[in-house]
């Protein structure tokens, strides 16, 4: 993309395909929720649907025929890294699909529970929050399975709510911006051109510090007022297998597509052996997975021609000559990677949206002034991980808040969650203070093997 980049001239009107898009997905958000007051508002209109919109634009407003911007919408549809992304998700989705199926994430959530004494219960949820999520590759899906049970053990702890929920939301977070098979994980590598164990590896240094701090803090501010009884939680540690299985081998640098086919394979026989599953089921399962990733696999794709039709027409060559203006050097372009993700993320409600949108321009960044792609990808996540976690209208707070049934505001809850303030205290100093490089420094990025988008 960079070589053909420099070709280009420079031209702010082919940028108006791409504000159709963004501004379209949020207006219909904004619209859906101060006028109709409806719930999930953000998530009512299919971003792949405003991305289309965009793409009608591009195709009436930028130069050249039919068939030449048709041409260039299917090369960017068609991008390898594009692809490769869009097959991991359906991978990703069909472990998350199968694994739960078999009663995986059950035995995940009543494991901690059983393992964790219940005066610590407030930090425990912490960490069977960022596991489930670090597992399963979804902070929702983290919140969905664990909320219900955070909520009815604040309940007869005499647990503070609002911290209880805090607790629940960071977990889900930390461990979807550390998960190899999270969409956010994945759209940040693949348009980063790096490896998810590089990334995890960068990443990792700035997200435990904050961490840690949380679990002290929870520990020392979530103590319960009443000791609950212990109950008793059914749990297997065989189907938690699959979950540590991914992980490690992913970590390890075995091949992305291999680590989640085996695990889609062994959560598959292990659902089979306990009788979860049958051999109809388990292929229903995997093809469940693959239709709950088919929004983000339609948009990677939609986006993906978008961006090289508004790239070829000198829209991204604009939208950098004014970003570099207040950019000087390789710190600065660091910030300006974040400022971009977050205040995305703030605006359409969805990280790797956030991610797929700021990604090419993140790409560019990096080569300009020299920053590591891991760390470009580390950045885009973490940010957008942050704010995600952090805005009253994102999902996230809108299905956690919802086990309440309006007992608890987003207001109480916001100014509780402390391990999105501390990474974004833990990433900002990292920038400054190069502690979370280590990989970085000893296996320096090569530049002259640039991976073209």
């Amino acid at each position: 993309m960079s070589d053909n980049q420099s070709k280009v001239k420079a031209n702010g009107i082919a940028l108006i395909p791409f504000l159709v898009f963004v501004g379209i997905y949020l207006g219909a958000g904004i619209y859906l929720d101060k006028v109709k007051h409806a719930e999930m508002a953000f998530y009512q209109l299919p971003a792949p649907v405003a991305a289309f919109a965009g793409i009608v634009v591009a195709f009436f407003l930028l130069k050249g025929t039919i068939n030449e911007k048709f041409e260039s919408f299917v090369e960017g549809c068609g991008n390898s890294d594009i692809i490769i992304m869009c097959v991991i998700y359906l991978l990703a989705g069909a472990f998350a699909a199968v694994s739960k199926a078999m009663g995986g994430v059950d035995s995940t959530v009543n494991l901690g529970l059983t393992l964790i004494p219940v005066q610590y219960i407030t930090a425990g949820l912490f960490v069977i929050a960022g596991f489930i999520s670090i597992a399963t590759g979804t902070s929702v899906g983290a919140i969905a399975a664990l909320g219900p049970i955070a909520v009815g053990v604040a309940t007869k702890a005499g647990l503070s709510m609002p911290l209880t929920l805090a607790a629940v939301c960071g977990g889900a977070m930390f461990g979807d911006n550390l998960s190899v098979i999270s969409d956010t994980t994945i759209a940040a590598t693949r348009t980063q051109g790096c490896e998810m164990r590089d990334k995890f590896r960068v990443n990792i240094f700035i997200a435990a510090p904050a961490a840690i701090i949380t679990i002290v803090l929870l520990l020392i501010f979530g103590h319960p007022t009443t000791i609950p009884a212990m109950q008793a939680y059914d749990y297997n540690l065989i189907k938690v297998l699959p979950y540590i299985f991914v992980l490690v081998l992913a970590l390890a640098g075995m091949n992305v597509f291999a680590v989640l086919t085996g695990g889609i394979v062994l959560s598959g026989a292990i659902g089979l052996i306990y009788g979860n599953l049958g051999f109809l089921t388990f292929g229903q399962q995997i093809f469940e997975g693959f239709k709950g990733m088919i929004d983000i696999f339609i948009l990677s794709m939609l986006t993906g021609g978008l961006a090289n039709m508004v790239t070829k027409a000198g829209g991204i060559q604009f939208l950098l000559d004014g970003i570099q203006k207040v950019i000087k050097g390789k710190k600065s372009a660091e910030i300006g990677i974040a400022a971009l993700v977050s205040l995305t993320d703030a605006a359409v409600a969805n990280n790797t949206v956030a991610i797929i949108i700021n990604g090419p321009i993140a790409k560019e960044l990096c080569e300009k002034y020299k920053v590591d792609p891991r760390r470009s990808a580390s950045l885009l996540d973490t940010f957008s991980c942050v704010f995600q976690g952090l805005i009253p209208y994102g999902a996230q707070m809108l299905i956690l808040l919802s086990f309440t049934k309006g007992a608890v505001s987003p207001g109480q809850v916001i100014p509780l969650l402390w391990y999105q303030q501390l990474l974004v205290v833990s990433a900002i100093i990292s920038i400054f203070v190069p502690f979370a490089d280590g990989i970085i420094k000893k296996t320096p990025w090569n530049w002259e093997e640039k991976i073209t988008q």
